[in-house]
């Protein structure tokens, strides 16, 4: 098995990041969309969404990390982590399980750049702390 650690950089704690099945990525940043962007055919009238940091708290007062309550809707997470994969090759990403089974999720993506992923939450919503995992780089593959 490849050692996926050679293509990540800004692990939060390796021997859990990678106690799994790949290496998995850690939220640092959830956005709302506040403002739509713009996509045309050429690319002339492309323009950002707003993106304004999601309120986030602490749980009890004696914790270290805040927590961001999400309502069901589309989001954007940003990682601690980065990426460094050659030049021809791609790192396949995938939601982690254990977010699956609380109802949100990310599409898999096979990317060569880590950028904000969009995050789908359904149902009651969702709650994540900061630093949780919530993706994993299941490998590394020519493009």
């Amino acid at each position: 098995m490849t050692d996926l650690t050679a293509f990540v950089d800004g692990i939060v704690h390796e021997p859990t990041q990678t106690e799994g099945r790949g290496l998995d990525l850690t939220v640092t940043e959830v956005y709302e969309i506040v403002e739509p962007g713009r996509v045309d055919f050429g690319g002339g009238e492309l323009e950002a969404a707003d993106l304004e940091p999601h309120d986030r708290q602490f749980r009890d007062e004696d914790d270290d990390y805040e927590w961001w309550h999400l309502d069901a809707g589309q989001y954007l997470v940003e990682y601690n982590e980065s990426l460094a994969v050659p030049e021809d090759s791609v790192a396949r990403v995938q939601t982690r399980d254990a977010v699956v089974a609380r109802g949100a999720f990310h599409p898999t993506l096979e990317l060569s750049e880590l950028g904000r992923v969009p995050l789908s939450v359904g149902g009651a919503g969702i709650r994540l702390k900061e630093n949780a995992r919530v993706s994993t780089v299941v490998g590394v593959q020519r493009a």
